[in-house]
């Protein structure tokens, strides 16, 4: 089978491929515009594989998508914006990478005739939670700019199943994890900070509470919703790992052998959502677990961040603000 992967040369899409490229014969196509958070040292180490093949390009370029696409069994689209206080912001970004181009990667599936796409949402577009966890079902309540071009592309790509019979399914993941991501997130800028000498900032009293996924477990569910999802459908994925921020701060401390001396608490973020909490059990019954604890996870992911330092302190020397 042959894969097309929106966005992979960022964090989920590039683990995604290693999984695809690990547990099957399937060749990949990884179609990446290179901002930023995507850059071709996260593709090192898969450069002399004859099964992968790399198009730059823009998901919002119809014609170079559609010929990237054309030949392809399945598409996977991680392709997105998708840091909260960047969209805070600036907001325009956001709207035009995940709503347009969302619309355009689906446009060009219906158009080469794709067997499936798979469309990678996130459980932000929930809301905050008080209690107990958002199904499928659930209206939908995003506040901030980033979730709100999350749930707008979510619903235009099951517009194209509703409308044209495009097999699309879309996937609602909690907090992902674990190597190659970005250093703005709040386990790898804790990481490598820690990891430097450095202190981290922790947004208000550090209660909010989110339910943290390792990549590896993610990409392996990925797999089976794409072979087993029903198109026109919606599947969370999450890891039953519900963590208050300060408590995975503590457990990060403990990792690089720091102390509280490292944590500065800083100003909440603007619309900081308490809690997100998913029910599963649609992706469970697919026949979905994850593999690993959130402590051996942690561990693991502690420990490529401080041997694979080649990989990010270039990434964190433009700015040593923590973004």
């Amino acid at each position: 089978m042959r894969q097309l992967v929106t966005g992979g040369a960022g964090f989920i899409g590039s683990n995604y491929v290693r999984h695809v490229l690990a547990s099957s014969d399937d060749e990949v196509t990884i179609y990446d515009a290179l901002t930023y958070a995507g850059n071709l040292s996260t593709l090192r180490d898969l450069d002399e594989d004859p099964r992968v093949r790399f198009v730059k390009g823009d998901i919002c370029d119809l014609g170079t998508l559609r010929d990237a696409m054309a030949g392809h069994d399945v598409v996977l689209h991680f392709a997105a914006e998708t840091h909260v206080d960047r969209s805070i912001g600036g907001s325009h970004d956001f709207v035009q990478t995940n709503c347009v181009g969302t619309n355009l990667v689906m446009e060009a599936a219906r158009l080469v005739g794709v067997r499936k796409v798979v469309h990678i949402g996130t459980d932000e577009v929930y809301g905050s939670v008080a209690v107990g966890s958002s199904k499928e079902s659930d209206p939908l309540d995003p506040r901030s700019p980033y979730s709100a071009s999350k749930a707008g592309s979510d619903l235009i790509a099951l517009s194209h199943h509703a409308t044209h019979g495009l097999p699309v399914v879309v996937t609602r993941c909690t907090n992902n994890f674990g190597p190659f991501q970005f250093p703005e997130k709040l386990i790898p800028l804790f990481a490598t900070n820690l990891l430097d000498g450095d202190t981290v900032p922790l947004y208000g009293d550090g209660l909010n509470e989110r339910d943290w996924l390792y990549v590896g477990d993610h990409c392996a569910c990925l797999t089976i919703v794409l072979q087993r999802g029903r198109p026109g459908e919606t599947y969370n994925i999450g890891a039953g790992n519900e963590t208050a921020n300060r408590v995975l701060t503590d457990k990060l401390l403990a990792l690089t052998g720091r102390d509280e001396s490292a944590v500065r608490y800083v100003a909440d973020r603007l619309g900081h959502d308490r809690r997100y909490s998913l029910d599963i059990a649609k992706v469970t019954a697919l026949g979905w677990q994850r593999r690993r604890s959130l402590d051996e996870a942690l561990e693991e992911t502690v420990r490529w961040y401080r041997d694979n330092r080649w990989w990010w302190e270039p990434l964190k020397r433009p700015s040593r603000a923590d973004v």
